[in-house]
């Protein structure tokens, strides 16, 4: 449902918000190897979410990428929005170009409401609340380093 670049851009916020603020900003190079994404198509991420004012970031010795309040406060359907667009998210699930509640296709009665509940959910998380909730229940970002038990 969400491209790969979309993907990344959420964990590399998610990462931000958790790891840096305004007095420690964080290089793409260290992002990239925590989240485990390929760093120049990182870069080009980066740069389009700060354009966006998804996130900020200083140039120079001590610069780097970083979440200030405001950018906390965004949600993760302004990352999808940025990053793919919100055309995904609304087409049809079997790739009809017409599909709605008065032309359903065969299966939009059964992904319609998991369809709203997804687009709520995405509208109302902050990156706030969803960086206190990976910091509470353990969440991962990244497998790197992980040791199944």
């Amino acid at each position: 449902m969400l491209s790969n670049a979309c993907k990344y851009a959420i964990r590399a916020i998610l990462y931000l918000a958790i790891h840096s603020d305004k007095t420690h900003k964080i290089g793409v190079k260290k992002i990239a190897d925590e989240i485990e994404i390929p760093k120049a198509f990182l870069a080009q991420l980066l740069r389009q979410l700060t354009a966006n004012k998804l996130i900020s970031s200083a140039m120079g010795p001590g610069g780097g990428f970083f979440l200030d309040p405001k950018n906390k406060e965004k949600s993760v359907w302004d990352i999808i929005s940025c990053i793919d667009g919100t055309y995904k998210l609304d087409q049809c699930f079997l790739g009809l170009s017409e599909c709605n509640d008065e032309n359903p296709c065969p299966a939009h009665y059964i992904v319609s409401p998991f369809k709203k509940k997804l687009l709520s959910d995405f509208r109302d998380k902050t990156i706030s609340k969803l960086a206190e909730e990976i910091e509470r229940k353990g969440t991962l970002l990244s497998l790197k380093g992980f040791e199944p038990s």
